[in-house]
């Protein structure tokens, strides 16, 4: 009795060692068969580690080379030539334009097209000459301290190389000119200058894409999006209806990150507070909108939230945020353009540090209306009027 005993004991227990693994590759089935029919989840899992390794490896430079640089040549020299020439061979300068007064000179620096301006006065070369060691400025737009951190510290290299090779020239023994940099918006390199600016811009892009994201599918999966379909009322109407509340809240949040940034870390608000605050709502308005076609596109909350961290990626690290604009690839910068970040960035650094007007901030205004209508009208034209 005990050997039988015994027999079924370990036929019981092998029977539930199988068992045990036989449910065990039925939830593993079930969890592979459920994946593969949500796409958009699995594309996510494989497209975000993709996306990363891209940006990472080949947009993100965290020392920029060929920065746009404007130039005010008070005369014509062979010896102005070399030193340009000198700026170039550093890699870190790249001479976009070419200007020919102090208002220029200012104008190009606050319109941030480009990162450095150089002036090379009138008499330069004479008093190369007779060894009285002239200066040569340049000014750098110092909100953003990690584009001009290195190419400043280059600057030291001209010195020494850019008058090398000219001849009639005093013994090269010692530095034959001084450059006098100017450090514009931001001379002591405070951190919070430059953060604060695109800190506000990223605590909205996520906070107003992940609220809006889940304004359609939430209603879908609580069953309510019936009687919805069953009021009087156009997509767009709806669609206004669920922004319009999020834009206050948006507004509250941005109101708390610039008192923060004024009290706390002593950033500027040199310009105009009243544009600052129609832009700011503007860019919100902007982001409300692509979270709602993200909450049209999506079949749940999930995949709404995904696509909303999968837009929000590129907008941290591809806007000048974390690295450095105009040191990224020209595709990279190309991509950039298309996202809302990258202009309110320029728009806040711009307003908050250097005082700009709307007048010169037209362009970044313009694409942020111009993201906004495309979404919406993506969202308008996505929005079911039926349930599937």
């Amino acid at each position: 009795m005990r050997t039988i005993a015994a027999i079924k004991a370990k036929v019981a227990q092998h029977a539930g060692a199988a068992g045990f693994w036989r449910r065990v590759g039925a939830m593993l089935l079930k969890e592979f068969l459920q994946l593969r029919r949500d796409r958009i989840t699995f594309a996510t899992m494989i497209t975000i580690p993709l996306l990363q390794l891209i940006l990472f490896g080949y947009a993100i430079n965290t020392t920029p080379r060929d920065l746009p640089t404007a130039v005010l040549l008070q005369e014509s020299s062979d010896v102005g030539r070399s030193i340009l020439a000198a700026l170039s061979n550093t890699k870190y300068f790249k001479v976009t334009q070419l200007l020919h007064s102090d208002a220029e000179f200012d104008r190009a620096l606050a319109s941030g097209k480009v990162l450095f301006a150089v002036e090379i006065p009138s008499g330069f070369e004479r008093a190369l000459r007779r060894g009285d060691r002239p200066a040569l400025l340049v000014a750098a737009d110092a909100t953003d301290p990690v584009a001009t951190g290195g190419a400043v510290a280059a600057l030291s290299e001209i010195v020494n190389t850019a008058l090398i090779n000219d001849r009639g020239l005093p013994d090269p023994g010692q530095p034959l000119f001084d450059i006098r940099i100017h450090d514009r918006y931001n001379p002591a390199a405070v951190t919070a200058l430059n953060v604060v600016p695109g800190l506000l811009g990223t605590i909205l892009t996520l906070t107003m894409l992940i609220f809006t994201a889940l304004s359609v599918t939430r209603e879908i999966e609580r069953g309510t999006m019936e009687s919805l379909l069953a009021m009087p009322i156009t997509p767009f109407e709806i669609m206004l209806g669920k922004i319009a509340p999020y834009v206050l809240v948006g507004f509250a949040q941005a109101a708390l990150i610039i008192a923060a940034g004024v009290l706390m870390f002593r950033v500027p608000i040199v310009g105009n507070l009243a544009l600052l605050t129609a832009l700011t709502t503007l860019f919100i308005a902007t982001n409300l909108s692509f979270g709602y076609t993200f909450s049209t596109l999506a079949q749940n909350q999930l995949q709404a939230v995904q696509m909303s961290m999968m837009f929000f990626l590129p907008n941290m690290l591809l806007s000048g945020f974390i690295f450095p604009f105009l040191g990224m690839p020209r595709w990279a910068q190309m991509v950039g353009e298309w996202l809302p970040l990258t202009h309110f960035i320029r728009i806040a650094r711009s307003i908050m540090l250097k005082g700009s007007t709307l007048a010169e901030l037209d362009y970044d205004t313009l694409a942020l209306a111009g993201l906004m209508a495309v979404a919406m009208i993506i969202a308008v034209t996505r929005f079911r009027r039926t349930l599937d």
